[in-house]
């Protein structure tokens, strides 16, 4: 089943926790894509099983966990592709210490602070070459997120 007409679409966030992805997808997606989250749904069964029903009813949806690898990020740009979507990835830069002062103000929620920084550790900015059709870098500056649209690699690299 191929959605190219369908005016479906489908988000992938990435980032290391704190960075703001959450709070992007309530502020800009909330009243028109399903939000797919680990932390929301509890086990990769009923995530796989959201984004599996997204695709077959043809919704458009975002992945809003961390997906920090390439590899995470292959759990769905097959199926996506496969299914003739257009794919728009956002990629959250923040620093460590700004992610980390973020978390400090979750409280009782706030992840500790080894698990953040070893996300950061492991953060591979995603590329074209994953199968995007758009990527765009989000940072908060002064409170308010700055979306800038990419024409290359994420990270800023040359």
């Amino acid at each position: 089943m191929l959605c190219k007409d369908s005016g479906m679409e489908a988000i992938l966030f990435t980032g290391i926790q704190a960075a703001g992805k959450s709070t992007f997808y309530k502020e800009r997606f909330a009243d028109t894509h399903i939000r797919i989250n680990l932390d929301m749904l509890k086990t990769r069964h009923r995530e796989k099983k959201l984004f599996e029903c997204c695709l077959e009813i043809q919704q458009s949806f975002v992945i809003d966990n961390t997906n920090l690898t390439r590899g995470d990020r292959q759990r769905y740009i097959p199926k996506i592709m496969e299914h003739g979507i257009v794919l728009h990835g956002y990629y959250f830069a923040s620093s460590l210490e700004d992610a980390l002062g973020r978390n400090r103000l979750r409280g009782h929620r706030a992840i500790p602070e080894k698990g953040v920084a070893g996300a950061y550790k492991c953060l591979e900015p995603p590329s074209f070459d994953e199968g995007f059709s758009h990527l765009s870098r989000v940072e908060i500056r002064n409170g308010l997120f700055e979306v800038t649209r990419l024409e290359s690699d994420p990270a800023g690299r040359s």
